[in-house]
């Protein structure tokens, strides 16, 4: 995901607190049959065990996933150009505009799930899934395919993409937000499980998911007896095709039972409007935050755009960022979600000091991943870049300015997230969308425009905006968390 009107200063921000009270949801002990089914070692155990347990399969199910992505530009890199790079690149910068407000009635799903589940409450966990599911399949389908399709032409203009680039793009984009429906689905069947404390399950999903993807790239693609080459749209066929069949089964899963999750019975088919609201309480600012940041990234692109070597350097930001990059932010977004997870099921049951513990100690872990992924980054770019098919030498020279600065900015990254992660899996979803505005949109925005109107822009100077935005993020995530003002929110939905 991509760095992405005055704001509040953060002194002054409020999460939606119901006075301080406790949270309303029942203790533990009055759901006996949730300490049956939940695993109790998240809030009872010893925490960095608790926190590594979560964290793991999620790591280990994006970095395996970014596989995915890695072998979607290598083929295209080398059957189609950098152009296509460039086209995949942009269309998925595009793509995560789109989907990530949908994505944000996941995160109010996790707060939800996580702290009924802390609390032992099994009837309000299970209500909460399927209320997101509906929401999120009436939006997918009955909103962002139609819309999607015909809005793909301007939002590729948006970017100042070339006609080369917006050629590969379109399809692509298209495509992806045609069938959306699957990968929604096993976004929020994975979101669920890791906030009820199941990370094994979604990480076997992913790693299926991953596996069908990258067959069914490779086949459109580079086609295969019949199917012919499709080159750059091929990658979007193939995740479409991958994900719907599995978005099938685990709804199939969910209606059967035999997950810590499941589809409730008895209680009615229909909305359930007074936990939809809950889901968008929760969750719209996360949505409105991941909208921004990506806006900033989109507004990122056409500044990149804008560059004499426009093509070159969409190239090398399409791999360098978008893929290389990804194994420090998808990991760290691993360790954001245990830290959501284990600090709002210990507040659920009642245990804000051990949800604070938690939060540092995923922090450290994300350091420490960080750091080593950045080494590779720094001592060894080119090696990196070639693996792409990236030979021409104007994109290895920016490619390898941005992979040394992103060596130290994904230090920032991982520790911002991890605390974001704190932040909102303990309610607070407010401060975050306020941090990701100011460190993502209006710094280095900010100052991209000046150096523009100056005249002087490179992409070294973009490469360092960037970096300015994350350390600024990192800062202040830090200091929200330490504020603790997410101790008192109270969370929960009628029976």
């Amino acid at each position: 995901m991509t760095p992405a009107a005055d704001d509040p200063p953060l002194s002054t921000l409020a999460p939606d607190v119901a006075a301080p009270a406790p949270p309303a949801v029942p203790p533990p002990a009055a759901q006996p049959s949730g300490r049956r089914r939940y695993d109790r070692s998240i809030i009872e155990g010893p925490l960095p065990p608790a926190v590594w347990k979560l964290a793991w399969p999620t790591m280990l199910t994006n970095i395996f996933g970014g596989l995915q992505g890695i072998v979607d530009h290598v083929l295209v890199g080398r059957l189609v150009g950098f152009t296509g790079n460039a086209g995949i690149g942009v269309a998925n910068q595009i793509w995560i505009v789109v989907i990530v407000f949908i994505m944000s009635v996941f995160t109010g799903m996790s707060v939800l799930v996580a702290r009924f589940v802390g609390a032992g409450d099994e009837e309000k966990a299970d209500r909460t899934v399927y209320q997101a599911f509906l929401t999120a399949a009436g939006i997918s389908v009955g909103i962002l395919a139609p819309i999607g399709w015909f809005a793909a032409p301007v939002l590729l203009r948006l970017v100042n993409a070339t006609p080369e680039v917006q050629a590969e793009a379109l399809p692509f984009l298209r495509v992806s937000m045609l069938f959306s429906s699957g990968m929604l689905i096993f976004f929020m069947v994975s979101g669920a499980l890791r906030a009820a404390g199941d990370a094994r399950t979604p990480m076997r999903l992913g790693i299926a998911l991953t596996l069908l993807n990258i067959v069914f790239n490779i086949v459109f693609i580079r086609g295969l007896g019949p199917i012919p080459a499709f080159g750059t749209v091929g990658a979007a066929m193939g995740t479409a095709t991958a994900s719907v069949l599995l978005g099938a089964y685990a709804v199939w899963k969910l209606w059967h039972g035999g997950w810590v999750v499941s589809f409730p019975r008895g209680k009615g088919w229909g909305p359930d409007w007074a936990i939809i609201r809950s889901l968008f309480r929760f969750g719209l600012p996360a949505g409105i935050q991941g909208i921004a940041m990506n806006i900033g990234g989109l507004l990122l692109l056409a500044y990149i755009g804008s560059l004499a070597q426009s093509a070159a350097a969409q190239a090398a930001y399409a791999v360098s960022y978008g893929q290389l990059f990804s194994l420090i932010t998808w990991t760290s977004v691993g360790l954001m979600g245990a830290a959501a997870a284990v600090a709002g099921q210990n507040l659920g049951a009642g245990h804000p000091d051990r949800a604070e513990q938690a939060v540092h100690v995923a922090a450290r872990i994300a350091v420490m991943g960080a750091g080593t992924l950045g080494l590779l980054f720094m001592f060894i770019p080119r090696q990196l870049l070639a693996v792409f098919g990236m030979d021409e030498p104007g994109v290895v020279e920016i490619g390898v300015q941005l992979l040394r600065v992103l060596s130290v900015s994904g230090l920032m990254i991982a520790v911002a997230l991890t605390y974001t992660g704190g932040l909102q899996g303990t309610g607070d979803t407010k401060s975050p969308l306020y941090i990701s505005i100011i460190s993502q949109v209006l710094i280095p925005l900010g100052i991209c425009f000046v150096l523009q109107s100056l005249g002087t822009l490179q992409p070294l100077h973009i490469w360092l905006a960037i970096l300015a935005g994350h350390t600024t993020r990192c800062a202040l995530s830090v200091i929200r968390f330490r504020q603790g003002r997410w101790r008192t929110i109270a969370v929960d939905i009628a029976r």
